[in-house]
């Protein structure tokens, strides 16, 4: 995952101008970013206060930490069928 050059506070600060009144293009303008990373923020931070957003990027963390688990039990599992099912 790409590591952003703006905290989680930075980003709800940003969704917060827009959703003030501030115009979509002036806000982007300010904090240098494009208009499709304003509304990726939006939809994924849009609503949130700051814990909220520290809470969702600690379970995402942890949601990848499992994945990677997951798979790798996964891969143990089909070594261990490959070698259980050869004849010797």
């Amino acid at each position: 995952m790409k590591k952003t050059r703006f905290s989680e506070e930075q980003i709800i600060a940003v969704l917060r101008e827009q959703e003030a009144g501030m115009k979509t293009a002036d806000v982007c303008r300010k904090h240098g970013i494009s208009s499709a990373t304003l509304y990726a923020w939006k939809a994924k931070y849009g609503g949130m206060d700051v814990s909220q957003a520290r809470k969702l990027k600690v379970l995402e963390e942890e949601n990848g930490r499992l994945k990677r688990l997951l798979a790798d039990a996964m891969l143990d599992n089909a070594v261990l069928k490959e070698v259980a099912g050869k004849n010797w």
